[in-house]
């Protein structure tokens, strides 16, 4: 067995919510920990055909596992009003003690901007992000002690009130970054750290800052949880993963900010720009599974107390079976 925890990222954008909670509960069945499910409103490009609404799923994995899940990123900033994130939360720990945790980001334009407010750019997407995660804080320990609370701040009014369906226990808040400076505020904030694959260096710089945060307010950072999405394209042979990554995750081989597209469309007319060589050192493509379990393992010795993978393929079931097998056994700490 294991002893890191490594989760199935179950990819709303590219299947149906019924499809892709019968693959959260079979990746458990296999050896994978918990799941991860993004909260987007559109799939990135059209070919991946699917968007559903993340608190529903999670819900349904709830029931259909045992294990952690929550939302890999949600943003409480523009189609949602924090105190909607706090309730949906509240309700999923309620209803599942200890196993839900909420993953917070500041958002994209792709999912966000549909609902016609003016979209700004990243730092005050960031402030607007960490005044929402001010409130959903405030939210979730007055309703804890029994109390109303209420907010008046630069982006967001909440009126005197309280949630009043709690768990016993808060969920733990995780912030999605790949930036230092934001890293830093995460420490000093929320409970934990999401992040996405990248150069070990720059992760090892996002420990650093979030860790500098938490002593700053007083916090144990090694007790604080940090978790990695990590994508990756399996297949039986090196063409058809590579094939795969082309057709299903163009996306990642996208070597720019994305934040700011609107469209599917859009992303579908870059898509024709990915080459091959642009998934170097964002994605790794591979039919051998032991050449995936060396770079998961590089992550684990990083630090990373949870691993939510992400196989960018159709080809689900297979790659739960061979990894299962031959991959989630090998890792550890």
């Amino acid at each position: 067995m294991s002893n890191i925890q490594v989760g199935y990222a179950a990819m709303l954008e590219q299947f149906h919510p019924s499809e892709a909670v019968a693959l959260s509960a079979y990746a458990e069945e296999h050896g994978f920990s918990g799941v991860m499910a993004a909260d987007h409103f559109q799939p990135w490009v059209p070919r991946q055909g699917q968007s559903s609404f993340v608190w529903n799923v999670l819900a349904a994995v709830g029931e259909r596992t045992r294990g952690d899940f929550g939302p890999g990123v949600t943003s409480p900033s523009f189609r949602w009003h924090p105190a909607m994130v706090a309730q949906a939360s509240a309700t999923l720990g309620a209803m599942y003690p200890g196993r839900h945790w909420l993953g917070l980001g500041s958002g994209e334009a792709l999912n966000e901007h549909i609902v016609g407010g003016y979209w700004p750019e990243a730092p005050e997407r960031i402030n607007r992000m960490f005044e929402a995660v001010d409130i959903i804080n405030k939210l979730f320990t007055a309703s804890l002690a029994g109390k109303d609370v209420k907010h008046s701040g630069t982006f967001f009014k909440l009126e005197s009130t309280r949630l009043w369906t709690m768990p016993e226990r808060a969920p733990e808040i995780l912030v999605a970054t790949a930036g230092p400076v934001t890293a830093r505020r995460a420490g000093r904030t929320v409970d934990g750290l999401i992040t996405v694959g990248a150069p070990l260096e720059k992760i090892s710089g996002l420990f650093t800052k979030f860790d500098e945060g938490a002593r700053e307010a007083g916090k144990d950072p090694s007790t604080m949880p940090r978790v990695l999405q990590l994508h990756l394209s399996w297949a039986a042979t090196d063409e058809e993963a590579m094939a795969s990554a082309l057709r299903e995750w163009p996306n990642g081989g996208m070597r720019f900010p994305k934040a700011d597209i609107r469209s599917p469309f859009e992303f579908e007319q870059l898509a024709k720009m990915v080459r091959p060589e642009d998934f170097d050192g964002r994605l790794v493509i591979s039919s051998d599974p032991d050449v995936h379990r060396a770079h998961i393992q590089r992550f684990a010795d990083l630090g990373f107390d949870k691993i939510y993978l992400h196989n960018v393929g159709r080809n689900q079931r297979e790659w739960i079976d061979v990894f299962g097998r031959d991959v989630l056994p090998k890792l550890h700490r």
